[in-house]
Parts: C-alpha cells; sequence; structure tokens
C-alpha cells in the first residue's frame, strides 16, 4: 500500500489490545486468535479502527522476539483482513528496529507505533535521522510514538516538519512537550494523521485529528466507537461531556492502583475480565489488580452503564 492507503486505515479508536498470558506468563496464542474474532465483532474493523498489538499497554516489551513476532502473526491470520493490525516497536537502536520491521512487514501488519530510541539520548536531529532510516527501508507505516514525559522522549512540532517528506512516515501519535502549546502540531493534518495520547480526543478531533487512544478500547469498543461519531458528527459538548463522565474516575482509579504497582496493561486486563475476557496475569514484577481494585473498577463500569455480565456472586444475591 502506498501511504495514503495506509493513512485512510488509521483512524478512529485505536484500540491498543493486551496480550493473555496463562498462569505461568507463557503466550497464549489461541486466545489471542479468540479475542481477535471477539474485537471483530465489537466492531473494531477496517476504517473505524486498528488493532495495535505488543504495544507498552499489550506488554511489547516484555516480549522475546519469537513471542512478539509469533503474536503479530496469530493477529494478523485471525483478522483476515477485516481489521487492520499494527505492530509496535520500543526504545530500540536503529538497526534493530529497521531488522523489526521489516519481519512485521512480512507478517502482514500495515504498520508500527515506533518509540524514541531514548535509550541512546537522541537529539532532535538523531531522531529525525532515525525515522528517515526507518521510512527509507519499509514499505508499512509508521505511527511516531511521541513520548515526552520519558527522557530524551521529546519530539518537537519543528522535527514533525522535518519528517513530512518522509514516505512511510503516517501518524503521530501526540502528546505535546513541555511548554508547547496542544495545537502547535496540527498544521501538520494533512500530512499525518495525528492521534490523541493526552486524554484529549475532542480538542484533537476539533483542530482535525484523526482518532485517539485509551485505555479500554479493547475492553468495551462499543463505547469510545459511539464517541468517535459523535465527533464525526460535530457534536463535540457532547462528546466531551461524555469522555469526561468516563474518563475522569477511570483515570483517578488508574493513577491510585499503578502507584502501587506499575503497568498499563493490568488496567487494560482488569477491565477485560470484567467483560467477560479474561486475558491472564501481567508480567512480573507487575502484579494483577487485587480484588477490592476488580470491584472498584467493575463498579465504575456499572455506573457508566457498560452491559457488565453477571458474576457468580451476582446470580446468588439474585436467587437469594
Amino acid at each position: 500500500m502506498d501511504r495514503e492507503e495506509i493513512r485512510k486505515l488509521i483512524v478512529g479508536p485505536i484500540a491498543t489490545v493486551p496480550t493473555p498470558f496463562d498462569d505461568r506468563y507463557r503466550v497464549n496464542y489461541g486466545l489471542m486468535a479468540d479475542a481477535t474474532e471477539r474485537w471483530i465483532e465489537g466492531g473494531l474493523v477496517t476504517e473505524k479502527s486498528v488493532l495495535k498489538v505488543a504495544a507498552a499497554m499489550g506488554e511489547g516489551p516484555q516480549l522475546t522476539e519469537y513471542e512478539w513476532t509469533k503474536l503479530l502473526r496469530t493477529c494478523v491470520e485471525a483478522a483476515k483482513g477485516r481489521v487492520p493490525i499494527m505492530g509496535a516497536v520500543h526504545y530500540k537502536d536503529t538497526v534493530r528496529t529497521v531488522e523489526d520491521a521489516k519481519k512485521a512487514a512480512d507478517i502482514g501488519v500495515i504498520g508500527l507505533q515506533v518509540s524514541p530510541p531514548i535509550f541512546n539520548q537522541p537529539s532532535q536531529d538523531d531522531l529525525l535521522r532515525y525515522y528517515k532510516a526507518v521510512s527509507d527501508n519499509i514499505d508499512i507505516g509508521v505511527m511516531i510514538y511521541n513520548t515526552p514525559w520519558l527522557p530524551h522522549g521529546a519530539i518537537y512540532p519543528d522535527t514533525f516538519r522535518k519528517m513530512s517528506d518522509l514516505e512511510y512516515i503516517v501518524a503521530i501519535k501526540w502528546a505535546p512537550p513541555e511548554g508547547i502549546d496542544y495545537s502547535e502540531v496540527f498544521d501538520l493534518v494533512d500530512i499525518f494523521n495525528i492521534l490523541d495520547n493526552y486524554a484529549n480526543p475532542v480538542e484533537c478531533h476539533k483542530h482535525g485529528g484523526h482518532g485517539f487512544l485509551s485505555d479500554g478500547v479493547a475492553a468495551y469498543p462499543t463505547w469510545y466507537l459511539g464517541l468517535w461519531d459523535m465527533l464525526l458528527n460535530g457534536l463535540h459538548d457532547k462528546g466531551q461531556a461524555e469522555w469526561d463522565r468516563v474518563m475522569n474516575p477511570l483515570r483517578s482509579f488508574y493513577a491510585k492502583v499503578v502507584s502501587n504497582s506499575g503497568s498499563d496493561a493490568k488496567v487494560e486486563k482488569g477491565m477485560s475480565e470484567v467483560m467477560g475476557l479474561s486475558m491472564g496475569p501481567p508480567r512480573p514484577p507487575s502484579i494483577p489488580l487485587s480484588t477490592q481494585e476488580m470491584s472498584e473498577i467493575r463498579t465504575l463500569m456499572l455506573d457508566w452503564g457498560w452491559p457488565v455480565p453477571h458474576t457468580e456472586a451476582d446470580r446468588r444475591d439474585n436467587a437469594n
């Protein structure tokens, strides 16, 4: 595909999907195939969403090269072209990132989320060379993951502007570096798909953005797709109210539980389990949500009006 064909696919609520592990922390590829089918049935399909596999929330950095490759292949084969599959590469040098990108292209993903190589302590010029080398050596799309909260992870708008002629840099996962206004990058919306990663999808859409990333998309796609439909129909005030109604308590919950044990994955996995899809624990040293935390997130999801399945305890209570 050429860059414009790829850009047409990277839209809407992007689902960063969890990686399923068994009780010995081995990847459960069969469950991943089944989950992919469930996500598609839930509405995550071509031109409405993307399944982003083995990203940070999907514990991609914790996977071996073999697991990473097999996981991507599992999702591509299960999807059968019904939803685009995107992989992710985190914090690697140019040589290894290009190697991984070529492997992913051979598997059939439409693109990769590529994080800055922070352990190289890159300058802005280093980052330009890095993404140019990736773009020059592949024929799938790259979504740049801007990570200004990490040391050496910030990419500035002027650097993105210098990337405007890089053929396969097609999208920006946007959060502004300190001192940079959120809107400053949106002069590039006709060159790159800009997707919000700053809990601000309504403002992103107002500026011409193409989608957003958030916890919970894989757990209950219907809500996120509905929010995106509001924005596409210009219902920004309604969309903002709905976003705040759900995300304000979710962000508070997230901040509390990750202060006890880190990992984006455990919140995403907890939300999925509440909705009836158990994806196993996060890999150590992270720990799963506690029984109390699972009860709290379940209560929140019920309060939001999500169709939470009844538990065995619910059924016992109803019987009494």
